[in-house]
């Protein structure tokens, strides 16, 4: 599958519940993409994955200021939370190279664990940071569990989407593998 193909989904299962106006419970394509196309990447030269890395962060920094400006009509203030949150994007790339450079599905299971859970960290902790609660102990209890429906959703959806971008290419060379033996079969 085309990573360009795979980061359209992925940005429009972003944009697209901003732009009907429907409730969007963190439910997207972004997390297992970031997976697939991190895998991709891992046989890439250095200098070829940092510049695929660039165009798929620069294409999401875009998708984010959309979706805050017209999707939200908000003002949009660069802040740490939107800066940990765009490395969070990298950093799921950079990890996924390594992860995925031998590809089982224990290590896809471990990357849809680990990258819902440390967007979940990170980026609930940016927001505590912001001042949207207040800087207490409490307060960051607060955010967190605040939080916990939008990581479940996003733990789902990241658990679909790399089960799909992983999976299906999978299932599909076993079954053409099935095929090929059964024509040597058929021939000798």
């Amino acid at each position: 599958m085309s990573v360009l193909i795979v980061l359209l989904l992925a940005i429009l299962s972003r944009v697209l519940p901003v732009a009907l106006h429907s409730q969007s419970w963190n439910f997207s394509l972004l997390g297992g993409s970031l997976l697939f196309l991190g895998s991709r990447m891992a046989q890439d030269s250095p200098r070829r994955a940092a510049w695929k890395i660039g165009g798929v962060l620069a294409a999401l920094v875009v998708t984010d200021y959309c979706i805050t400006v017209y999707g939200y009509r908000l003002p949009f203030h660069y802040s740490g939370v939107y800066l940990t949150i765009w490395l969070w994007y990298a950093g799921m790339m950079i990890a996924s190279m390594g992860l995925f450079r031998k590809l089982t599905a224990v290590r896809v299971v471990a990357g849809v664990v680990a990258g819902p859970t440390s967007f979940f960290l990170l980026s609930n902790f940016a927001v505590w940071v912001a001042g949207m609660y207040a800087h207490t102990a409490a307060g960051l209890a607060q955010c967190y569990i605040m939080g916990l429906p939008f990581y479940r959703n996003d733990l789902v959806s990241t658990g679909l989407t790399a089960g799909a971008l992983f999976g299906l290419p999978a299932v599909a060379a076993r079954i053409a593998e099935s095929f090929h033996a059964a024509d040597h079969n058929i021939a000798a």
